[in-house]
């Protein structure tokens, strides 16, 4: 029996499908398929049934999950505790950010693990909040920010702070927006917000919530582009709370609606870096950054 088996079984365990595991492990579906049957093989028995959507457990597979996942436990405290006899922590942690780097504190952060890690490269790659998601839920990054609720049972996020969100609209449309309903402004166009974005979830949500379906103009994965719009005119648009506020207090824009949105915002990591050190470490200054509980 190799470590590798049993982090394959973990994986298709969680995943509840062979194609997803072999993803979120780089390999091929056989290459899955053929760990797991030799492993049924040298334990003697079946661990998953297959099903339309995909496979479960066996009753077998249900009571040795927990010792599987025990023993990859064990396997990452003993590379833990070797390398922490190396002495300083070094290498390369890949960070994902969104947004404004005010916004995540990203400054602080990348500052905090310089001076305790002068050894560790911090790598930051920006993007959107699905793309952050999917990419740590693939181990292709080590960790990262994102706005949303978590979806993923193989992803750990650590709650950092709500972000509210309002309706703003070009300063030209007060007229007509003055005693507008939610039909009204379900047939002007709104500056929409790209699909991967976590914005783009709410803004759904939004519009379920009052029966429309406006008008989209553009598809965009930035807020400070999607607030240049809206100030030219182009069409309303869901903003956070911040960023609206300052264009309201500069006249830049007006808001309509009262409407108040929230999303949380996290700092996630891979389930299975549960107990890493590198993980560890940058949990801790996370959460200092953030005055969050240790």
């Amino acid at each position: 029996m190799e470590i590798y088996q049993l982090r394959t079984f973990v994986a298709v365990a969680q995943q509840g499908h062979l194609t997803q595991a072999a993803e979120i492990l780089h390999l091929s579906q056989p290459a899955v398929t053929a760990q797991i049957k030799a492993l049924e093989e040298e334990m003697g028995v079946s661990l998953f049934e297959r099903t339309a959507g995909g496979v479960v457990l066996t009753k077998a597979g249900q009571v040795l999950l927990p010792e599987a996942e025990r023993v990859l436990a064990d396997a990452r405290g003993l590379i833990n505790l070797a390398r922490g006899l190396q002495g300083n922590l070094s290498g390369k942690v890949r960070i994902g950010t969104v947004g404004d780097p005010v916004l995540i504190r990203l400054a602080e952060l990348l500052v905090e693990i310089r001076r305790r890690y002068p050894l560790l490269d911090a790598l930051t790659f920006h993007s959107i909040s699905g793309m952050v998601l999917n990419e740590v839920r693939k181990k292709e990054l080590d960790c990262g920010f994102f706005i949303g609720k978590n979806p993923y049972v193989n992803v750990h996020a650590v709650h950092l702070r709500d972000l509210t969100f309002r309706v703003v609209a070009p300063v030209a449309w007060a007229d007509k927006l003055a005693s507008a309903t939610w039909k009204d402004v379900g047939k002007l166009p709104w500056v929409w917000i790209n699909q991967f974005n976590s914005y783009n979830k709410l803004a759904n949500e939004l519009f379920r919530e009052h029966n429309i379906s406006p008008q989209k103009v553009f598809e965009l994965d930035q807020e400070s582009t999607t607030l240049a719009l809206v100030k030219a005119g182009v069409g309303m648009s869901l903003m956070r709370e911040e960023l609206a506020q300052e264009a309201l207090d500069q006249g830049d824009v007006i808001e309509w609606g009262n409407v108040r949105k929230i999303a949380p915002l996290n700092f996630i990591y891979p389930a299975e870096r549960d107990g890493d050190v590198l993980v560890s470490v940058l949990l801790e200054i996370v959460r200092e950054v953030w005055g969050l509980p240790a």
